[in-house]
């Protein structure tokens, strides 16, 4: 079974809990994306995550969500995110794994409809510096043009600590 084939259709599993009426007023409202590329990595700047998982929800597009405030290593962030994604150990040992899952797997789970993904909270700590941030950030960046090429839309959202 492919680490995808579990979360395929789970996508508020890991997501920050939230009343259901917030969802169904975001989710009535409009194109929260309109001025977001559909295969992006960025900032989450003014964006709240209630309304980015409201959004995925109205587009049906799965919802990832990664707290990784209680991480501080190259390490612990992998593992904040694998177990957050619900992907088996083996997906979060490394950059590379992870970006396997993130584009392979997840095409092998069978038919996707897009990805709205949150990294809340990434440390800035001497044993994640700028260069292992920028390293993560790489996969995503890499799954964004893998999905691109299908056109399937795979927005990322990262804040750091």
């Amino acid at each position: 079974m492919g680490c995808f084939n579990r979360i395929v259709n789970i996508y508020m599993l890991s997501a920050p809990p939230q009343r259901d009426e917030e969802i169904r007023e975001a989710v009535a409202g409009g194109d929260l994306l309109h001025t977001v590329p559909g295969n992006v990595v960025q900032s989450i700047r003014a964006f709240r995550v209630t309304e980015l998982q409201s959004e995925a929800i109205r587009l049906g597009h799965h919802f990832l969500y990664a707290n990784c405030s209680q991480a501080l290593t190259r390490q612990q962030v992998l593992a904040s995110i694998a177990e957050a994604f619900h992907v088996p150990r083996p997906f979060g040992k490394n950059f590379d794994a992870l970006r396997n899952c993130l584009t392979e797997q997840m095409h092998k789970a069978g038919r996707q409809t897009g990805f709205l993904i949150v990294l809340e909270q990434l440390p800035t700590t001497q044993k994640f510096d700028r260069e292992a941030r920028e390293n993560l950030l790489d996969v995503f960046r890499d799954a964004a043009d893998f999905w691109a090429e299908k056109k399937i839309p795979f927005r990322a959202f990262f804040s750091f600590q």
